[in-house]
């Protein structure tokens, strides 16, 4: 896809948006949860309940729990981009203590990744313009990791680029196939695939690693097994399939902003004018890229 009427862009553009707010408490929710549950089963487990949730509303529709076998390919894909890869990273970076602001702001590199994602699969051609503020918004994203560690990434760092490229192809596979399925559809299809691992892997982990069901905990949880990996994605991947999956994907600078906000709010977790001022750097990347039309 080459281009996108006007008003099917600003569409797209809010639909992306309504997704990143909903992805945006999802660190907070992931520190939560570890307090009281394994990092693996958390990271596991929780795409294990939104299949659950994912195969109930396919019922619901009467549509059928599996796609077509053709597809399969491709859903592949997005189980190991965002239902597996994304999941497991991010996790493991915040237990080895991966802050959530530091976090958050590291994988604002997202939409470089789900941009370069959808030249390569989704056959979109940005204009230079939406890629020099791209690249703008990422060397802002790399000074500010580099900045932090005296020049060196750590483990936590690296695994958030896991994170973060695992996320930009399970994005741009979702978006793509969201333009003839709706976007609920295609992340039910997935969480329901990557149920015959998903399954017993959490059952496994549940009857063998140490459990504190706090209330804090289990909040943490029920909201990146049902908001982060499953309600989150219905407005995403309708807004990717919608206004363009590298244009509309660049909505995903803001979540920074609204993740250290959550981070503030809920956790009381301070940060330094660096991570505030690389936050507002890719804040401004988006201002440009929403008006350099793909």
């Amino acid at each position: 896809m080459n281009g996108a009427h006007p008003s099917n862009a600003r569409q797209g553009t809010t639909l992306a948006f309504l997704g990143v707010l909903a992805f945006s408490g999802s660190f907070p929710a992931t520190v939560y949860a570890m307090q009281g549950f394994n990092p693996w089963l958390v990271a596991i487990g929780r795409a294990a309940l939104a299949a659950a949730i994912a195969a109930t509303c396919l019922k619901a529709a009467k549509r059928p729990l599996l796609p077509p076998k053709h597809q399969w390919p491709s859903y592949a894909l997005i189980s190991l981009g965002v239902v597996f890869g994304f999941p497991v990273f991010s996790g493991l970076a915040l237990d080895l203590g991966a802050g959530t602001a530091h976090a958050a702001v590291v994988i604002a590199l997202l939409p470089a990744a789900t941009a370069a994602c959808a030249v390569l699969r989704a056959g979109e051609h940005p204009r230079p313009l939406f890629w020099t503020a791209c690249t703008a918004g990422a060397l802002a994203i790399t000074t500010f990791t580099l900045t932090q560690h005296q020049g060196t990434p750590t483990w936590p760092d690296l695994l958030l680029i896991g994170a973060l490229l695992s996320a930009g192809i399970g994005y741009t596979e979702g978006g793509r196939l969201s333009r003839q399925t709706p976007g609920w559809q295609v992340i039910s299809h997935a969480l329901v695939l990557s149920l015959p691992l998903t399954a017993p892997i959490t059952a496994v982990l549940a009857l063998t690693t140490p459990m504190t069901p706090t209330p804090q905990a289990i909040t943490g949880f029920a909201y990146v097994a049902a908001i982060s990996m499953f309600v989150g994605f219905i407005p995403w991947y309708a807004g990717l399939a919608k206004g363009g999956i590298a244009r509309a994907g660049q909505t995903q600078l803001t979540q920074p902003l609204l993740t250290l906000l959550w981070a503030w709010l809920l956790m009381g977790e301070r940060f330094g004018p660096a991570t505030l001022a690389a936050a507002l750097a890719v804040l401004a990347c988006v201002a440009i890229t929403q008006r350099a039309r793909t």
